[in-house]
């Protein structure tokens, strides 16, 4: 999901960025399709190429990989490492840290919610 939000839309793109099999990648990028989160377009280029496309359905995932990616950006990399930073395109500045806030905007942390199921 994270290479098919930063424009990787053709299988042999999706393959070289995740390195993994191509059975298992096709069977991957199927489920999402099946799961309404992708799908498959003509290419853009006109070539003969079938292009992977986020639905709307996919497209709500946005702040879910947005977190993913800054806890990975916050934790996985050692100082000074290189990696990607998610940038606003209209001010050129990287995003702010995301974060679930009370109706006060004060910042909520896992021990400050509970579940409630609904009927």
């Amino acid at each position: 999901m994270r290479d098919a939000f930063d424009g990787m839309r053709r299988f042999g793109d999706f393959q070289r960025s995740l390195g993994v099999a191509r059975n298992i990648l096709s069977d991957r990028l199927k489920k999402l399709v099946d799961a309404g989160v992708l799908e498959m377009q003509d290419a853009s280029d006109g070539t003969a190429y079938q292009e992977y496309v986020l639905t709307a359905n996919g497209e709500s995932l946005f702040p879910v990989i947005v977190a993913l990616r800054q806890w990975g950006e916050q934790n996985l990399f050692e100082s000074g490492e290189r990696h990607s930073l998610l940038i606003d395109k209209t001010t050129g500045q990287q995003i702010p840290f995301m974060a679930p806030v009370a109706a006060d905007g004060t910042v909520l942390r896992a021990s400050n919610t509970q579940v409630q199921k609904v009927k």
